[in-house]
């Protein structure tokens, strides 16, 4: 069986981690990535070959190209995590039951940003027909992270919850799942003019930071619902003063860090006194961790949830990938959903 040798792709310049810590967003994707032709190693056993569709950029791609994820760089090999493609050959039974099939798959062998990818035919999802590609690129990292996170609110016990950068493409996820499982969720956005596009879906309370009534708009919800989790992707200071202002029992759950502000614990005896506790979630450990027919359930819910159009993705726009180093960055400061890569 042949293979594709080598795919045009947007490569990594630099290999490891950085040196210092990395802002949310690079100031040129150009500084850290080439466009180029790059080597396409052959597939391992269980791998398999998958020409892509789309490959959406997350807020962990910039923190990975500029080498301030948990994982280090290869340099020169494609950057991007995750996408929707279809197999076109593959190593081993497993993998090659999957040639001629559309899946959503990480990039496990080479990156996603480029016109063919190596993924681990064990982590490649078969996708039914009604979930749309632009769903599919995305189906992986944000909604498996949605429905593991509104699961760590029912573990917790709790029946409201804070939700923090709400307006995200996984918040949005979050409210909606939320809803459909009986959770208030009070989500907190940083700019304002999407608060009723929240509720709709399925936000009990919206409070905007900018807000002049902030303090007292988050006070009013804190007494009504008494919410015990804290899902955050910020982590600044103002998200410390909302953990530390919550009831007693709290979880700040940690899965992102879009502020480049450090946050400074002010009332250290809450962690002694008042049984509070912070905690990091990692899609990457919690997937290989979870049992087999766990992650089945979770996939299959998800993808229901997109074919049913219960969820769906927001996407600002489509790019070539050759023009992705210029294009990709002021389109994500738009801030008018997902942009997707197209080789």
């Amino acid at each position: 069986m042949t293979h594709p040798t080598s795919t045009k792709a947007l490569s990594l310049r630099d290999g490891g981690f950085a040196s210092a810590p990395t802002p949310q967003t690079p100031e040129s994707l150009a500084a850290h990535l080439d466009c180029t032709d790059v080597t396409l190693p052959a597939p391992a056993e269980g791998q398999v070959v998958i020409e892509v569709i789309l490959a959406p950029v997350n807020p962990s791609d910039l923190f990975f190209i500029q080498g301030g994820y948990g994982q280090p760089r290869v340099q020169g090999q494609a950057a991007g995590f995750e996408g929707v493609g279809r197999v076109i050959s593959g190593n081993g039974k497993a993998a090659e039951a999957l040639i001629g099939q559309r899946v959503s798959f990480l990039g496990t062998g080479s990156g996603t940003w480029a016109q063919y990818a190596i993924s681990d035919a064990a982590l490649c999802i078969p996708l039914h027909d009604a979930v749309a590609d632009a769903d599919a690129a995305a189906l992986i990292v944000n909604p498996l992270t949605a429905v593991a996170l509104v699961e760590r609110v029912k573990e917790a016990g709790s029946t409201s919850f804070i939700v923090n950068a709400a307006g995200s493409q996984l918040g949005r996820l979050i409210l909606g799942l939320a809803r459909d499982e009986g959770l208030a969720a009070i989500a907190v956005i940083r700019r304002s003019g999407v608060e009723d596009e929240l509720r709709d879906l399925g936000a009990a309370e919206v409070i905007t930071a900018a807000d002049a009534d902030a303090a007292a708009q988050t006070s009013a919800a804190l007494k009504a619902h008494k919410p015990r989790v804290l899902l955050d992707a910020v982590g600044d200071q103002s998200t410390a003063d909302l953990f530390f202002a919550m009831p007693s029992g709290a979880r700040w759950i940690s899965y992102g860090k879009m502020s480049d502000e450090a946050p400074r614990l002010t009332q250290m005896g809450q962690f002694i006194f008042m049984d509070k506790h912070i905690e990091g979630f990692w899609l990457s450990r919690w997937l290989p961790s979870a049992p087999p027919e766990r992650r089945a359930s979770v996939i299959t819910k998800v993808q229901e949830r997109f074919a049913s159009g219960k969820w769906s993705t927001r996407v600002a726009a489509e790019v070539p990938l050759d023009q992705a180093l210029d294009k990709v960055l002021p389109l994500l400061a738009q801030g008018a959903g997902k942009v997707l890569i197209k080789p």
